[in-house]
C-alpha cells in the first residue's frame, strides 16, 4: 500500500469509503475484485466501521498498521476462515490501495480537482446516508461523498440496514435524484449461490456493475430456468 503522502501521477483511482454498517465482507470482495480489474483504489475507512472490523474479523484495522490490517482483512472469508483467500491476495497489487485516515480533511479526496473515477461506500450505514444526503462533512468519508456528488462522478450506495425508516426513506430519494446509484446490499440466489461468499460476492458484483468495472465475481442471468 502506498502511502498517503506519495505524489499523484496519472492516476485515477476509485475511491471506496466503509462506514460503520455490519458487511465489511461486501468491502472486502469489492477490493479484491478492483484490484483484480487492475483498478488503482483509495480507501478511506471510518471511525465507526473500525470497531465492525474489529467485531466481525476479530482484528483491528489501524492507519499506522493499514498494510498489515488490509492483507489480513482481504485474506478472510466471508465465512470467518481467515486465509481463505490468501494466496489471491498474495499476488494482489496491494500497492495500488492509498490509504487515507478518515480524520485527515485535507487529504486528496477531500478536494474535486482531486482526480478519481468515483465512489463507493460498501457498506453504507443510515447515518453515512443521512450525512451524505444532507452534505454534511463530519470525516473524510463523508466529504468525499460531497465532492463526488458536486463533481457528478458516479457515486455508489451500497446499503446494509433493515428495515428501513421514513427519514432513512426520504434521504436515499434524495440521493437518487443526486445521481447517485443507490444499490441496497440484497443477495440474489439465481447464480447458484452455495455459501456466504457466493452471496457477499452477488452484492459485490452489482456494486462493480454500477461501477463499469469488469468481474467475475457471479454468474450472470442468460434466461434459462433451472440452469
Amino acid at each position: 500500500m502506498t502511502d498517503a503522502t506519495d505524489r499523484t501521477t496519472e492516476r485515477r483511482p476509485w475511491i471506496v469509503g466503509v462506514s460503520g454498517a455490519s458487511g465489511t465482507p461486501y468491502a472486502a470482495a469489492v477490493l479484491r475484485a478492483l484490484l483484480h480489474a487492475g483498478e488503482d483504489v483509495d480507501l478511506v475507512v471510518s471511525r465507526a466501521s473500525r470497531l465492525t472490523i474489529l467485531d466481525e474479523t476479530g482484528h483491528p484495522f489501524r492507519d499506522a498498521h493499514a498494510d498489515e490490517d488490509l492483507r489480513r482483512w482481504l485474506s478472510r472469508g466471508a465465512d470467518g476462515t481467515p486465509d481463505a483467500f490468501a494466496p489471491e491476495v498474495a499476488a494482489l497489487p496491494l500497492s495500488r490501495v492509498r490509504h487515507w485516515a478518515a480524520g485527515d480533511l485535507a487529504a486528496g479526496p477531500s478536494s474535486g480537482s482531486y482526480p478519481a473515477k468515483g465512489m463507493l461506500i460498501v457498506p453504507a450505514s443510515t447515518a453515512c446516508v443521512a450525512g451524505v444526503a444532507l452534505g454534511l462533512s463530519k470525516d473524510l468519508l463523508q466529504r468525499t461523498a460531497s465532492v463526488t456528488l458536486k463533481e457528478r462522478r458516479p457515486l455508489v450506495l451500497a446499503v446494509r440496514e433493515t428495515p428501513l425508516n421514513g427519514q432513512t426513506l426520504r434521504h436515499l430519494v434524495s440521493l437518487d435524484e443526486a445521481g447517485a446509484v443507490v444499490m441496497p446490499a440484497s443477495p440474489a440466489f439465481y447464480a447458484g449461490a452455495t455459501g456466504i461468499q457466493d452471496l457477499v460476492d452477488f452484492v459485490a458484483g452489482r456494486v462493480l456493475d454500477s461501477a463499469g468495472t469488469p468481474h467475475k465475481l457471479y454468474e450472470r442471468w442468460s434466461g434459462a430456468l433451472g440452469k
